[in-house]
């Protein structure tokens, strides 16, 4: 475990040149693993870098623009309070600028397969958190649990489309009623809708943001878990 606070290790991911060792090979588009050092110079802070130039485009989604969705979700997690991203930026790096999120050390053995499959809260806040961002691909393998049992999500880089493309495998709860507590977190997002606005607005369209704040809106009115659209795959794939 490093032996940084929180703000430390933000400023060096931030600001510390990125040294690459390795790549994710399984991923869809360019993923490298790599480090930055710490202020001091006496620690090496893991990190993934994804470079805008790796994405491969899709038909859906403008181009050379995933990046930028990775950190509004990192955005949009803090604001609702969540805290489901891990510290994510938008920067340069060595194949230029990408999303550059810290590394979360995980749990091995842990079994996330059957985990998912539960109705623990933690899940239950990222399948309210995907339902804000309109996540179109939470798989098994985008949760992370890190050695200490708190519990990540990744890979949002195809998110807060304007259309509905909600695709998870935790439905677990469709058409249960938000908690107050979960109400309370929406209403507190849309009271702060200008500095979210002003903080989203260089990272996904000016009618994405709309759409976001639409699909809080309803969410509030609504007062229930989303269901699978039927016009629409509930599932991506593959799952895990």
């Amino acid at each position: 475990m490093l032996d940084l606070d929180a703000a430390s290790i933000v400023e060096s991911i931030t600001t510390s040149e990125i040294s690459i060792s390795g790549r994710l090979v399984d991923a869809s588009n360019a993923t490298l693993f790599g480090t930055v050092s710490s202020e001091t110079g006496e620690n090496e802070i893991p990190i993934i870098y994804k470079p805008i130039a790796g994405e491969k485009p899709l038909w859906d989604f403008p181009d050379g623009n995933l990046a930028s969705r990775e950190v509004a979700a990192y955005q949009i997690s803090k604001y609702l309070g969540f805290n489901i991203v891990p510290f994510t930026t938008l920067r340069d790096g060595p194949y230029g600028m990408g999303a550059v999120q810290q590394w979360i050390e995980i749990d091995e053995a842990f079994d996330l397969i059957s985990f998912s499959q539960t109705d623990d809260p933690r899940l239950r806040e990222i399948a309210l958190f995907d339902a804000v961002i309109n996540n179109t691909d939470r798989k098994i393998g985008h949760l992370l649990m890190d050695t200490e049992h708190n519990l990540f999500g990744i890979d949002h880089g195809v998110s807060l489309h304007s259309e509905n493309k909600l695709r998870t495998v935790l439905w677990q709860w469709r058409g249960l009623q938000l908690t107050e507590i979960e109400k309370a977190q929406l209403q507190r997002f849309i009271a702060e809708r200008e500095p979210i606005t002003a903080s989203l607005l260089n990272l996904i369209t000016a009618l994405e943001v709309d759409a976001l704040f639409v699909r809080v809106s309803s969410l509030i009115s609504a007062g229930i878990f989303p269901e699978p659209n039927g016009e629409w795959p509930a599932i991506p794939w593959p799952p895990i």
